[in-house]
């Protein structure tokens, strides 16, 4: 008896520490090209699967078609099995779609609304058990920020807020932080304000890749596109330049 508790002990304790990857892309990718896919490359590249199941989730963007479209286009030029999961119409059985993905990758557009609809169907839940198994979570915009504590959105039409996410990773996210002239202000103005302590923050064409939770990688997907950590310092706002790993 002791010794199959002490087995299970150890296998708890291995599922809290095995955690995925998460890859929370600023701004770009197969929305806007399909035909130039370079970081959904990388992306599949991540997995240690020959053929990865691949989802992707639209809620977001009203499950915008055309969005879809881009999905299969780009992911479609890789050895990869590709499906979506769609709430506005009949929605699949979650638990055994979501368990077979070796990647789910989410689009962007109204983080508000996307994260009230998973929580209605406990797909938030979902979502950790496969982060906890090894799966490679990713996402942009909307799908960049959704992963952390709290991200920094434009899902109110009248000026950017900070929301409450999923917390698989501690801390704050902003996406856009170049392309969207409000972007920077804000998150200056709420560190200043010791409303955040910090905040990772990336430009149009550049992702954070993180591995059990710990900073990995910054991947620079279009020119010279930047991420950074920002925090204060001796009462001064500092924008630190992650390291980053050109792939354009």
């Amino acid at each position: 008896m002791i010794k199959r508790l002490t087995l299970l002990w150890a296998f708890l304790i291995f599922m809290e520490n095995n955690k995925g990857q998460i890859i929370s892309i600023g701004g770009g990718g197969f929305g806007r090209n399909p035909n130039k896919p370079t970081i959904e490359e990388y992306i599949v590249n991540q997995s240690n699967t020959s053929k990865p199941n691949i989802l992707f989730i639209p809620t977001a963007s009203a499950e915008d078609k055309g969005y879809t479209v881009n999905f299969y286009k780009a992911f479609g030029q890789f050895n990869t099995s590709l499906s979506v999961l769609n709430f506005f119409q009949r929605t699949p059985r979650l638990d055994s779609l979501i368990n077979k993905q070796d990647i789910i990758y989410v689009g962007g557009g109204n983080t508000k609304s996307m994260i009230a609809v998973w929580k209605e169907w406990k797909l938030d839940k979902l979502l950790h058990k496969a982060y906890s198994r090894g799966a490679v979570l990713c996402g942009v915009s909307a799908g960049a920020i959704c992963w952390f504590e709290k991200g920094i959105t434009d899902s109110w039409a009248s000026n950017l807020n900070i929301m409450d996410c999923l917390s698989l990773l501690p801390g704050t996210c902003c996406p856009h932080y170049d392309s969207e002239a409000d972007r920077r202000p804000i998150v200056h103005k709420l560190i200043e304000n010791d409303t955040i302590s910090d905040c990772y923050a990336s430009e149009d064409g550049s992702a954070i890749h993180f591995d059990n939770g710990q900073l990995k990688a910054t991947i620079s997907f279009y020119k010279d596109s930047k991420s950074y950590l920002i925090k204060k310092t001796n009462n001064k706002i500092v924008e630190d330049e992650l390291s980053s790993i050109d792939i354009s």
